[in-house]
């Protein structure tokens, strides 16, 4: 079996707000980018949060972007064993280091988690650290059925971890 693994984390000294996924699906592996599945509603959803049209961007600016409104992104899963994309078929998962990357974060405020699987390794890692708020958020992924729009009143609550200039 394939071992799969993370891409390096998205953050810079003004990350305020931590996205963390699970493990990056095929389509975003064979793209070498994050959240690459044309059906994946990541982009929709965290622009909306941003306050920019973020899905028609090239990816770098998309990244730019995230950066520029204090946003970061990352993993909980360093390297696992998964056939195919969902999160149910990982196995022998490594963490990613979370709490180092924390460490260097200054201004970090808070991580979301996008998805269970996220959530699931990221809150046993990084519970308890004070002053970090922990929040779940319902999958962008097209596997999570529920209506983009629904999520999308979940993911608003982001905003409030955002600069205020963002």
């Amino acid at each position: 079996m394939t071992i799969k693994r993370h891409f390096a984390p998205v953050v810079d000294e003004n990350t305020r707000l931590l996205v963390l996924g699970s493990l990056p699906g095929d389509a975003s592996l064979k793209a070498a980018q994050y959240y690459a599945h044309p059906q994946n509603g990541f982009w929709r959803l965290i622009g909306v949060v941003i306050g920019r049209e973020l899905h028609a961007l090239p990816y770098a600016n998309r990244l730019e972007a995230l950066r520029a409104a204090g946003v970061g992104l990352w993993d909980v899963i360093a390297s696992a064993e998964r056939p195919g994309s969902l999160d149910a078929a990982i196995r022998s998962p490594e963490a990613a280091d979370l709490r180092g990357l924390i460490a260097g974060l200054p201004r970090i405020r808070a991580v979301a988690f996008n998805g269970a699987t996220a959530a699931k390794g990221g809150r046993r890692v990084l519970g308890g650290i004070e002053g970090l708020t922990l929040i779940d958020l319902p999958s962008s992924s097209p596997a999570h059925t529920r209506p983009l729009s629904e999520k999308a009143e979940s993911w608003a609550i982001l905003k409030g971890f955002l600069p205020e200039d963002a």
